[in-house]
């Protein structure tokens, strides 16, 4: 087991895995990885609301690797990858359980959409169209790692849908609490500032990710519409 230094290195082993890298932070202060053969795995605290694991390579190499980092690391941290990688993972680690199933969506194509939406200036009003809208959302104005808002507003100046710019790293933005009022919904609003928020990520990092619910059919059509792909993720814990 060999430790990565820096965020380049970390992307030569993991072959430019978005995934990886946005576990990867920028390998800041939060995020250590490591490498055992073609394994890779990414230590990083607080990121999505979860201090997370996240791996990749063939299960020869990365058995062993975890096994050593969960047994250095503690209990805390969840092993995150690929749905199928996961699942072989806690089928050949006795201690980990699988905890969710989920997805990720990617692109790097900054969608040309018109918009009407913008950055906010500030969040006010964002916390209670999250409760109202999401309130199992992971992003909540003043969490750490998030660090903006886009929105649409109405001609009153009210948010009708927003989405924020949260958790993103170098070569990998993130977009994450999107939400449009109960109210608004069914005329495109979520399109319009996905779209929007998508674009500036991509234009600032290369590329775009975010997590979504497996069985969310409506929200994986509007970002495939947008130009995402969807790969089935897991988590796995002890």
């Amino acid at each position: 087991m060999h430790e990565i230094a820096t965020a380049g290195e970390l992307a030569a082993r993991a072959d430019g895995d978005a995934l990886v890298l946005w576990g990867g932070q920028g390998l800041g202060d939060r995020a250590r990885a490591w490498y055992a053969g073609d394994a890779v795995a990414v230590a990083v605290a607080d990121l999505s609301k979860h201090d997370r694991l996240v791996v990749r390579g063939p299960l020869s190499d990365l058995v062993p690797l975890v096994d050593s980092l969960l047994g250095e690391l503690g209990t805390v941290y969840r092993p995150f990858g690929e749905e199928a990688l996961i699942r072989e993972l806690v089928a050949r680690v006795p201690v980990l359980s699988l905890r969710a199933t989920f997805g990720w969506m990617e692109t790097a194509v900054a969608p040309s959409q018109p918009t009407t939406a913008a950055w906010l200036d500030g969040d006010e009003g964002v916390e209670a169209l999250l409760s109202e809208a999401s309130p199992e959302s992971y992003a909540w104005p003043g969490a750490a790692g998030v660090l903006r808002w886009a929105g649409v507003v109405d001609e009153a100046g009210e948010l009708l849908s927003i989405a924020a710019d949260g958790w993103s790293a170098p070569g990998v933005g993130f977009m994450a609490g999107v939400a449009t009022r109960p109210d608004a919904r069914g005329r495109g609003l979520s399109r319009e500032v996905c779209a929007f928020v998508t674009a500036e990520l991509v234009k600032r990092h290369g590329r775009t990710g975010l997590m979504v619910h497996g069985d969310n059919e409506a929200a994986i059509a509007v970002y495939r519409k947008l130009g995402y792909t969807y790969r089935a993720v897991a988590a796995a814990h002890m």
